[in-house]
């Protein structure tokens, strides 16, 4: 199997299962989280064991969910699973600035040192510009579940995908002038 297919079906297959299972169970959280939290567990499962090494990334993520999927079943309440966007953007950002300004490490670099070749000026630049954008994402997460959650949930459900990942990506692609100015020569 293809590793890129493999990529994109364990990334999105848990959430497509989540949308199926959340929309034919007349939009019920309660019912679509268990599924969602076992879907990512067996793509982290398939993962390690395709490319022997744990996907530290989807591990975490799959945690994550567990953890704030598995609140909301216990408590009965969707609170837990509405704010764990909020609070694992708060979380990537925090980790982003605090690394680099009293550590002196630059995280985001740490990970994608792989995928592109920058200059120290440019990956601190890239380094603020993407704790910013995960504490807007935070902020636009509490705006929305909070103005249209419980009664309008299906919004912010869709904002999720719907909202938040256009975003990303177009936040992503706004960032390739400055990746293309900062690049190492080789």
């Amino acid at each position: 199997m293809n590793k890129s297919f493999l990529k994109f079906i364990t990334d999105f297959g848990p959430l497509l299962i989540f949308f199926t299972i959340y929309y034919k169970n007349d939009n019920n959280l309660i019912v679509a989280i268990p599924p969602l939290i076992i879907a990512t567990i067996v793509a982290v499962a398939i993962v390690y064991f395709v490319e022997k090494k744990i996907p530290y990334v989807p591990l975490i993520g799959g945690i994550i969910i567990t953890l704030f999927g598995g609140l909301t079943l216990y408590f009965n309440n969707p609170i837990f699973i509405y704010m764990k966007p909020t609070i694992v953007n708060i979380i990537f950002a925090g980790v982003l600035i605090i690394s680099k300004l009293f550590f002196k490490k630059n995280f985001l670099k740490f990970f994608l040192q792989t995928a592109f070749q920058l200059n120290d000026i440019g990956w601190d630049k890239l380094n603020f510009r993407w704790a910013y954008f995960f504490i807007f994402l935070a902020i636009l997460n509490e705006i929305v579940w909070r103005s249209f959650a419980p009664e309008k949930e299906y919004i912010w459900v869709n904002f999720k995908v719907w909202g938040i990942l256009p975003l990303t990506f177009i936040f992503t692609a706004l960032q390739l002038p400055l990746i293309n100015k900062y690049k190492k020569n080789e």
